[in-house]
């Protein structure tokens, strides 16, 4: 009898233990399994409110990820993936860009310290030697110029003479032989303003004199800090909504930063000969953009269904450039590095203009809504508009570095 009870004993412990093992399992596998599906991308109709923003995307969205989880994402296949990468590789572009245009900066020469024999062995000396002639007019009162002449004569025959001239004594012919003015009968013969101009005008090319750099560096500085902002924006905002919040503002500036220094290199380089309008525009888009940031810090701003107007107050920030670039075309019609400017201008508010429309259409996944969750829909379409647009004005901005490096103002 005693032996049958503790045999039963025995059955009943080893029946617990089974059962607590088996709950152990269980709840390791339960563990594994929640985890596993914890990190599983979700549908839209799951979201938070404020992960919900395009209900024409449907699915493979990431909502309440923890930290680590949300950043390893970036290597992960998901409906912001291409958003995040669209823009990170557009800010290594322009990295690089910056980088390289920075290394090409021509060295400052400055003219008056110049071996001018050595510059003038480059240049076309049978033109200059012409140029000079005909700046020295026939003037009875001035028998100074007649041995003037002769003394240009023999001094400039041909290239070959050119080592025999000292580094200063063209500059002194140049700079201190001959007065702005003779008034021995009122009248102005600018001989030496003529002869220097028509001089420096030759050898200019030969001579580089590079601006100021810091309009572009502006632009290129907004340019990589819009791209960097909308990356982290779209890769870190599904981790809560605290931080959606700060990313969603972050990303916003952006967007306004890079319209606003787009307007630096144009109006500086175009007007750095007028302060007035240089300061009048540069002045003006410094406060619309300050103004557009504070304005996207209200929280209402972030609200699905104020997507149009967000998309048109852009819009209206870049529409403003118009103004600038008519008056540079009407100051300097008749160069062709201001046609040249104005077309990457069009061609940058053309991507970004359309970039907009698509932002704010939210075309083609409305046509078709959940076929283009992972590639096509419309801010990755908007974000590959923004890195075109955004190379259209670099190139602008090296047309506008040359033209000011050769003739200043």
């Amino acid at each position: 009898m005693a032996r049958t009870r503790s045999k039963k004993l025995e059955l009943s412990s080893e029946t617990m233990e089974s059962h607590h093992q088996q709950l152990s399992t269980n709840e390791g596998k339960g563990k594994r399994l929640w985890k596993k599906v914890k990190y599983q991308l979700v549908e839209y109709h799951s979201l938070p409110a404020y992960l919900r923003d395009n209900e024409y995307i449907l699915g493979h969205y990431r909502a309440e990820w923890p930290l680590k989880q949300t950043l390893l994402s970036i290597f992960t296949i998901h409906n912001e993936t291409l958003n995040v990468w669209t823009h990170l590789i557009g800010f290594f572009i322009f990295l690089s860009l910056t980088i390289y245009t920075a290394s090409k900066v021509p060295n400052v020469v400055d003219i008056h310290s110049l071996h001018l024999p050595d510059v003038l062995k480059k240049a076309d000396l049978h033109k200059i030697h012409a140029e000079l002639m005909t700046s020295l007019p026939s003037l009875p009162n001035m028998p100074d110029l007649h041995k003037l002449r002769e003394e240009l004569r023999t001094s400039l025959p041909s290239m070959d003479m050119l080592p025999s001239l000292s580094g200063w004594h063209v500059v002194e012919l140049l700079y201190n032989c001959l007065p702005e003015r003779f008034s021995h009968n009122h009248t102005d013969v600018c001989v030496l303003r003529s002869m220097k101009e028509d001089v420096l005008n030759m050898i200019a090319p030969l001579v580089t004199r590079p601006i100021t750099r810091w309009p572009f560096y502006v632009f290129m500085g907004g340019a990589m800090f819009c791209l960097l902002a909308s990356s982290i924006c779209h890769l870190l905002s599904c981790h809560s909504e605290r931080l959606s919040y700060i990313m969603l503002r972050l990303d916003y500036a952006g967007i306004a930063a890079l319209i606003a220094t787009s307007f630096y290199p144009p109006v500086y380089y175009s007007f750095m000969c007028d302060p007035f309008f240089c300061n009048l525009y540069m002045g003006f888009i410094t406060i619309l953009g300050i103004a557009t940031v504070l304005f996207s810090l209200l929280p209402v701003f972030q609200n699905p269904e104020f997507r149009t107007i967000r998309a048109s107050l852009f819009f209206g920030m870049g529409f403003s450039g118009v103004a600038p670039i008519l008056h540079k075309l009407f100051l300097f019609w008749n160069h062709p590095e201001a046609l040249h400017t104005t077309g990457y201008e069009i061609l940058m508010g053309a991507f970004y203009g359309l970039g907009a429309l698509v932002y704010a259409t939210r075309i083609p996944e409305r046509w078709m809504p959940g076929k283009f969750d992972i590639a096509g829909h419309s801010h990755q379409l908007f974000h590959i508009l923004v890195v075109a647009g955004a190379y259209a004005h670099y190139r602008a901005g090296l047309v506008y570095l040359r033209w000011r490096d050769l003739q200043g103002c």
